[in-house]
């Protein structure tokens, strides 16, 4: 019995100002092909479908269109709400596409039994999976007055580790009605502990939980794991994995090979997990150094462009480290990037740490900085020593997420109407 996992698709991401929109459609056609290929049985989307709660119409249209698409194999569909996803957005499809043989799980707040869900191979079954999606720190405790930043942590981690071993606990009772065992899948969307992180993985229990411990999870024989876009093993185990985002989703997920893992059982024992690596379906490459340094590597783009085939613009990240102030850098690069296939998504200067003791700072423009980047250099020069004050911190971190989150969700939603 085989299943595919992966996660964290983003459909509909807006990435400084582009579409992502062919990428996801040349990557759907890819996964279509190796479910096809390697006779897949199921295929399990560990959350974060959608980048936002309001997603754009192409992006349902994508994610509609798959769900024909896959119909043309035998391969059974789980998708589990993320972070990014809106519990209403995918739950209003949700019993529609039960006829499809897809299931769809958009939060925690439906009756435990239904998270378990059997996977068939020629209307036999083969896996069970305890599918539990992102879960809301409002859907599992309520804050009481005067609880320690220790002790709300410690209560959501028991909250989830709880609800984990609750379903883990149905799955074996109903894996006892078959003649022989079955292996049982978990699935979840979170951070766990030692998790290696990219710049566009968002903080997703700030000021409640960091991350949750492993050793918290059930003694499942697959554990699919999805919010950190960057493939990994946890715990040193094979069988706890992050399948990472399928394409990249920031300049610094470029030195990792994407891929997703194609996992194989033997009757209920795990035989073998398999990164299958993603092409790169958008040309990116992420420059760094001095102008003398950034036109070297700029160079290897006119080279490339000397042959008779037409060339795909590559999308360029530029970080600049100059000591002396340059007034008009955009304009240098414009220059050294005339006539080249590439575009300047990112242009950014190598900055020194923030000392607000310092006399003297490198100028920098707006033009330069990220919305992140100009609050975190504001908050910089406020002094929050102390438990107390790390955590209004934290609580100040949190509802600027939010707010940014909120205007790009409106902003999305303005040029979906357009």
């Amino acid at each position: 019995m085989r299943i595919i996992h992966t996660s964290d698709w983003h459909l509909g991401q807006h990435f400084l100002g582009k579409s992502r929109a062919a990428e996801h459609a040349a990557f759907m056609q890819w996964l279509l092909e190796q479910i096809q290929r390697y006779h897949v049985d199921a295929l399990i989307v560990a959350g974060d479908i959608f980048d936002t709660g309001t997603p754009p119409s192409y992006a349902r249209s994508l994610y509609n269109q798959f769900m024909v698409d896959i119909q043309k194999t035998s391969c059974q569909m789980i998708v589990l709400g993320g972070n990014h996803d809106s519990v209403a957005t995918l739950g209003e499809s949700q019993q529609l596409l039960k006829f499809l043989n897809v299931t769809v799980v958009p939060g925690v707040a439906e009756a435990l039994a239904e998270h378990v869900v059997v996977i068939e191979t020629n209307n036999q079954p083969s896996a069970i999976v305890c599918a539990l999606p992102y879960m809301r720190p409002r859907d599992l405790v309520l804050s009481q007055a005067d609880e320690s930043s220790h002790d709300k942590q410690h209560k959501l981690a028991n909250e989830i580790a709880q609800k984990y071993q609750q379903c883990f606990a149905l799955a074996q009772q109903k894996n006892a009605q078959y003649e022989h065992r079955l292996p049982i899948i978990a699935t979840g969307h979170l951070t766990t502990v030692g998790a290696s992180t990219s710049e566009s993985v968002r903080d997703i229990y700030i000021g409640s939980l960091d991350a949750f411990n492993a050793n918290l999870f059930p003694q499942a024989d697959y554990i699919a794991l999805g919010h950190i876009h960057r493939p990994q093993k946890i715990a040193k185990t094979e069988h706890i994995r992050y399948s990472g985002s399928p394409i990249p989703l920031s300049f610094d997920e470029l030195n990792g090979q994407k891929s997703v893992y194609l996992v194989e059982f033997d009757q209920a024992k795990l035989v073998q997990v398999d990164a299958l690596p993603v092409p790169r379906f958008q040309a990116m490459a992420s420059l760094k150094g001095n102008l003398a340094e950034i036109e070297s590597q700029l160079a290897q783009f006119a080279l490339a462009d000397v042959s008779d085939e037409p060339q795909q613009t590559t999308w360029l990240s530029i970080e600049v480290a100059q000591q002396e102030y340059i007034s008009d850098l955009q304009n240098k690069i414009s220059e050294l990037t005339q006539g080249l296939p590439v575009e300047i998504l990112q242009l950014k200067r190598r900055r020194k740490t923030y000392n607000p003791s310092a006399t003297q700072q490198e100028n920098e423009t707006l033009s330069e900085l990220s919305v992140e980047e100009v609050f975190q250099r504001r908050l910089a020069k406020e002094d929050f020593s102390g438990e107390d004050l790390q955590h209004k911190k934290q609580r100040i971190n949190q509802l600027f997420v939010q707010v940014v989150d909120k205007v790009n969700q409106q902003l999305m939603a303005t040029e979906d109407k357009q």
